[in-house]
């Protein structure tokens, strides 16, 4: 996108191009800034036009673009090159500079289009000066703009080592495995969710640890690749939830409240910006207490959990965001938090708990691979002393595990884990001995589960074998993968 600015006789100011209000208004913005910077408004006719006009243009980030170039064009100052970079930024009333959202996807334009250098607010340069090759300037005002393209002043461009921001504070997880106490066989279904990217809902009482367990998942995750890192950072870089921070190197993990509405969750507005779950791309989504969620709100998920893109339509156009996420779900078993334990304080009733879990519909239960029970911790166990596995050591055979899979997959661009393998991946790389299918079989019969739940289960021994590692998939296999069907076995809803 380019601004024209056209001065001539007459009195009046037009800004064209399809700009929204923001925009309109920076015409008081712009005034008060030139003024209190020892510059003035031309009293002339101002027009000026936004490229592409057909295009709606939003945001107040062209404040400083279009102050330089009325400057310009009024003669007030006199900076040859110019138009060789990008200006960005939004302007307070005494020529300061406010942050902008998406310096990041910018920059990466600014490169491609072959622009010598990008001018933005000091406090958006960490995220722009990861593109290589594009000088990077943060000002924090409109003067030293003006002084650096008039050959007044001097600015040093931002040069961000990428590579020791990106490995950084890895072995350090805020959230550490090591922390919690018992619960091995829930560690061991979240260390496969890990390796093979899996989906995931943890059933338990209240106090059991759902929530504890599901905030250290993202410890155990391989690191982000860069080019994730990437993708990542471009996302949160266009929602504005950066905040002075350069590559993203940590993988996301969002945890939104159960009132959230479809738009929240998927992505929406006016003007498309990104949801949930894109914010969640390449991290982790965790839903706490999935019943009280809005059906709704879960039902629209179904779609990006297939896939892990979502795509926004209004009627000019329309947006296609990542959300390439793992998804994270806890529940109580029944309405009062207890199922079948003759010491609770209070029990549900089998049409209370019939209604509850109806809330949550069978096609997005077979979109999650893995259902485990989480029971509470008995107070030896608590009481312990010996310190449980770390993050550090779990994350090291996930990797190997990811590694594996990587290799796999390496002529396929769009697969890299276990998960996303779709039905043509899973006869080639999941072949069953005799032995393996006679079980599988049996357990598709009592449990009557889904064609999806059939693949889901083949996904999930396919990662249990590369966690050995194990060339083909065993008996013992399926046999540990068809343990993690919880809520397809016959008493949850009865």
């Amino acid at each position: 996108m380019t601004s024209e600015v056209n001065i001539d006789n007459g009195i009046g100011y037009h800004l064209v191009g399809l700009p929204d209000n923001a925009i309109k208004e920076s015409s008081y913005r712009i005034a008060a800034a030139l003024k209190n910077n020892g510059y003035k408004m031309p009293g002339k006719k101002i027009t000026i036009n936004m490229a592409p006009a057909d295009l709606r243009k939003e945001g107040s980030a062209y404040d400083l673009t279009l102050t330089i170039g009325i400057l310009v064009a009024s003669e007030q100052i006199k900076a040859q090159e110019y138009a060789q970079y990008i200006i960005m930024g939004e302007l307070s009333l005494d020529g300061s500079l406010q942050p902008i959202r998406g310096a990041l996807p910018i920059a990466i334009k600014a490169k491609e289009e072959g622009f010598k250098g990008f001018f933005l607010p000091k406090q958006n340069v960490k995220e722009a000066a990861i593109v290589a090759g594009l000088d990077v300037y943060g000002v924090e005002t409109v003067q030293e703009v003006i002084d650096f393209l008039e050959g007044k002043g001097t600015l040093e461009p931002t040069v961000i080592d990428t590579r020791k921001e990106f490995y950084k504070d890895l072995d350090f997880p805020e959230f550490d495995f090591s922390d919690v106490k018992g619960q091995e066989s829930i560690k061991r279904a979240m260390e496969i969710a890990a390796a093979g990217g899996h989906n995931i809902i943890l059933i338990g009482p209240p106090g059991a640890g759902k929530t504890m367990l599901a905030k250290r998942l993202p410890s155990i995750l391989p690191p982000m690749t860069l080019r994730e890192a990437l993708e990542t950072t471009k996302i949160h870089s266009v929602a504005g939830k950066l905040k002075e921070v350069g590559l993203m190197h940590q993988r996301p993990f969002r945890s939104p409240h159960h009132t959230i509405s479809n738009v929240a969750l998927v992505g929406g507005g006016s003007y498309p910006q990104p949801g949930e779950i894109s914010m969640a791309h390449n991290g982790v989504l965790f839903l706490d207490e999935l019943p009280e969620f809005k059906r709704d709100v879960l039902e629209v998920m179904r779609q990006p959990l297939e896939d892990r893109e979502v795509t926004i339509s209004r009627a000019k156009f329309t947006v296609t965001y990542p959300s390439s996420f793992m998804l994270v779900a806890s529940m109580n078993p029944s309405p009062s938090g207890f199922f079948n334990d003759p010491d609770a304080p209070q029990t549900s009733s089998p049409h209370e708990m019939q209604r509850y879990l109806s809330k949550i519909s069978g096609p997005l239960l077979d979109r999650i691979d893995i259902h485990i029970e989480v029971t509470p911790v008995p107070f030896d166990k608590l009481s312990e002393d010996k310190k449980a596995e770390s993050s550090i050591l779990i994350r090291k055979r996930v990797t190997t595990a990811r590694e594996l899979q990587t290799s796999r997959f390496e002529t396929m661009p769009h697969i890299h884990y276990n998960a996303q393998m779709n039905t043509k991946q899973i006869r080639a790389y999941c072949a069953l001995d005799d032995k393996s299918k006679q079980l599988l079989k049996t357990a598709m019969e009592r449990l009557h589960l889904s064609a999806r739940a059939y693949d889901r289960i083949l996904k999930v021994a396919r990662t249990i074998a590369d966690l050995e590692p194990s060339a083909s998939i065993e008996s013992s296999h399926i046999a540990e993968a068809i343990q993690y069907r919880s809520l397809d076995r016959d008493g949850w809803l009865g």
